[in-house]
């Protein structure tokens, strides 16, 4: 039984060993950094922002497409969560505006993608732009304090600690992923992005309504980019025009390193979980190592290349 679970998941069982590995390199060159307990404290309340991002990312892909604006969505759904609070002192009218805004702008990309005919890439790359450009106008530019939140209870549930000693932010990644995992492969729902994201054509033949499941595909991303950016204000008290950007390679890389292919119709949200985390170690890494904090984005970019080229060798010889 042991041994028919572990060839079921073996992508994932071996990534599982990859990550334990390069902890192991880690603590061997850094003990000083990966054998504190505070790294992993800082892993626990840094990750999840990626993660959270990543998870949502993995569904789209599965479904076969791409968006390349969610981290321009980040900051402007956090801008209107931002501008609300600040003007009634409202964080719950706040968090409903942050949530919608996310929401509308997935709507509008899945309508351009699936109703007008726009390859996703090209919709969501325009997308990018225009709210990023639409955020810095309406805020001219400045950042918004949120110190008020500090006075709000709802502060420590989007990132208090738990017990003193485990973020908060933590618990709503894993929380995220157990739900979108059930989603995805416990729901009906699910089983339609995985068909869709597989064969569309098919999809629409056995009566899937293809462009309605991927659209909410969309809004969902827009809700969980939002959601993001709105956990951001409430860990930095402040809102940035900035905000969000240089994370879309971090995240391209959690979700291909995770196992999600990017021709739809596989996916696996454990993968990108532990994605997350090596990832976030492989950057704390290098900083630790005593190397430039630009080795980043050379790392990020040769493993996004290293997981696209697996994975389409993989899909080849399948075929």
């Amino acid at each position: 039984m042991t041994t028919r679970l572990i060839m079921k998941h073996k992508n994932l069982v071996l990534l599982l060993i990859i990550t334990i590995f390069i902890f192991g390199v880690f603590m061997g060159t850094s003990p000083q950094t990966f054998l504190a307990p505070d790294i992993y404290q800082a892993f626990l309340e840094t990750v999840p922002f990626t993660g959270i991002l990543a998870l949502g990312l993995t569904l789209v892909l599965v479904a076969g497409e791409i968006d390349l604006s969610f981290p321009s969505l980040m900051a402007f759904a956090s801008f209107g969560f931002a501008s609300v609070v600040l003007a009634t002192k409202s964080v719950l009218l706040g968090l409903i505006t942050g949530l919608v805004t996310g929401i509308a702008v997935g709507a509008f990309n899945g309508f351009v993608t699936t109703r007008i005919g726009v390859p996703s890439i090209i919709t969501t790359l325009g997308m990018q732009f225009l709210i990023r450009g639409a955020s810095n106008l309406l805020a001219a530019g400045r950042a918004r304090s949120l110190q008020c939140l500090l006075e709000n209870p709802l502060c420590n549930v989007f990132t208090g600690r738990l017990g003193g000693i485990l973020p908060v932010q933590a618990i709503w990644f894993f929380s995220l992923a157990f739900v979108l995992g059930l989603l995805l492969f416990r729901h009906k729902f699910g089983d339609q992005v995985l068909f869709v994201g597989d064969n569309p054509r098919a999809a629409t033949m056995v009566g899937i309504d293809v462009r309605r499941v991927k659209t909410y595909v969309f809004m969902l991303m827009g809700a969980i980019a939002a959601l993001v950016g709105i956990l951001d204000c409430f860990r930095l008290r402040t809102w940035w025009p900035t905000m969000g950007d240089g994370i879309l390679m971090t995240v391209m890389a959690t979700v291909f390193i995770g196992g999600t292919s990017m021709f739809g119709g596989e996916g696996s949200i454990a993968g990108t979980v532990i994605g997350a985390f090596l990832v976030g170690s492989l950057e704390a890494g290098i900083v630790a190592a005593g190397l430039s904090g630009f080795w980043t984005r050379f790392v990020d970019g040769a493993l996004i290349l290293i997981a696209v080229i697996v994975h389409t060798i993989l899909r080849m010889r399948g075929e």
